[in-house]
């Protein structure tokens, strides 16, 4: 989901994205994940991948996010994110994965106080969370885009518009939108935040907003059965003046580097092979989302 800056974290870290039909099905789930990981090892590099292996079965924090990791209305764990983890942990050795659904909020502080061994929720990669976690390479990038009313009558194309026409502005709890906004210039405090996409475009089918802010995929998504509503094309914001394309990954506990080296390799392999994109396309990524970037490069190094 995206997006990526402090804003309300935990610092946890903020989000772009939502629940959908995966949020009826996330009780079941998040009761049997809430017993907490072994402790953490003191050991170089981490044994967590030791330990994986050996266990069978990983367990991964996601926040119950379409399309990047959520419970499906048949209760089955699915998303760009877990049916990836599924291929990259089956090439390392783990078998099994098992979902711990929780709020995006929660993701950081959870994967740090042992209630699951991996993030798989799509986060996005920012220096503030870099310094709380690791991360693999992203394994997609994103770019930004409104929901707006049927033909655009405020040309609302990137958050200076917003600013300069004075237009009610909407985005998600924790969503990196909201530091965008602000930094173009909106006023924090008059921002309306919504708990998710599908409550942003109700938000602008009944007028309470002009624009809501959020990914690409999930506004071109979310609004497909709209007769209301529209999504504008794709965007870089602006941070400290230039493009910002953001990208999504998987976070470890950063003793944990030797299960980060190791997934980075596998999933280089996926990028390679084609394979990765395989596995994105069904939950609506485009080949404009598969991406070179690095975390390294994403976390400011």
């Amino acid at each position: 989901m995206a997006p990526p800056t402090g804003i309300g974290e935990n610092r946890p870290g903020p989000t772009r994205r939502t629940l959908l039909a995966g949020v009826a099905a996330l009780g079941a789930p998040a009761a049997t994940g809430c017993s907490r990981v072994a402790t953490a090892s003191t050991t170089k590099g981490g044994d967590l991948l030791d330990r994986l292996r050996a266990q069978g079965v990983v367990r991964l924090g996601i926040a119950g996010e379409i399309p990047f990791g959520y419970i499906d209305r048949n209760g089955d764990l699915t998303g760009e994110a877990p049916e990836l983890a599924k291929v990259v942990f089956k090439g390392l050795g783990v078998d099994r994965v098992q979902p711990v659904p929780t709020e995006f909020g929660s993701l950081i502080p959870g994967l740090n106080s042992q209630q699951f061994d991996v993030v798989a929720a799509g986060m996005y990669v920012n220096p503030d969370r870099c310094e709380q976690v690791i991360f693999a390479d992203p394994d997609y990038r994103m770019l930004d885009s409104f929901i707006v009313r049927k033909g655009n009558p405020m040309n609302l194309h990137t958050y200076q518009d917003v600013v300069a026409k004075k237009a009610r502005f909407a985005t998600g709890t924790g969503y990196a939108e909201i530091q965008y906004a602000v930094e173009a210039g909106y006023r924090e405090s008059d921002i309306l935040v919504v708990p998710d996409q599908v409550a942003g475009l109700n938000a602008v089918e009944a007028g309470r907003a002009d624009v809501f802010a959020g990914t690409a995929l999930t506004t071109r998504e979310v609004v497909r059965k709209s007769r209301k509503a529209e999504a504008t094309k794709g965007f870089a914001p602006l941070v400290g003046g230039k493009p910002h394309v953001d990208g999504g990954a998987f976070a470890f506990r950063p003793a944990e580097t030797r299960l980060r080296d190791a997934f980075d390799v596998e999933l280089r392999k996926l990028k390679r092979s084609g394979e990765l994109f395989r596995i994105l396309r069904p939950f609506g990524f485009t080949e404009a989302e598969m991406t070179d970037l690095t975390a390294k490069e994403l976390c400011g190094g």
